[in-house]
């Protein structure tokens, strides 16, 4: 019986090598969540608080989100930078962070040409 030609799991799989790669960076899926909305927002060229972020009662609790961002931050996703009076805190994906995402391209893409 003949496999179907499923791209999709290619991916995921070739996912999972990429994180073998780096194992002190694999994130969870509240941070994985937290990143993507981070890289999009940057992408769309949109201001991202702190604030904002820890207010996705979707994904969490304030404790939870505020803890998942210090986890980014702390393995190098993430940069929060303080405004002017240092009472916000707007948060931009590191170098790090945006190499990850062209890595996650180069997945999808290799997936997607071995179909």
């Amino acid at each position: 019986m003949n496999k179907p030609k499923l791209s999709y799991l290619r991916f995921l799989n070739f996912l999972d090598a990429l994180d073998r790669m780096n194992p002190g960076k694999s994130l969870d899926s509240i941070e994985q969540e937290l990143l993507n909305k981070i890289v999009l927002g940057f992408h769309a060229q949109q201001l991202l608080l702190v604030g904002d972020l820890i207010s996705l009662s979707e994904l969490g609790s304030q404790a939870t989100l505020h803890g998942r961002l210090k986890n980014l931050s702390a393995m190098g996703y993430i940069k929060m930078v303080s405004n002017d009076d240092g009472r916000k805190k707007e948060v931009l994906p590191s170098k790090i962070a945006l190499k990850r995402y062209e890595e996650i391209s180069k997945c999808l893409e290799k997936a997607v040409k071995a179909a």
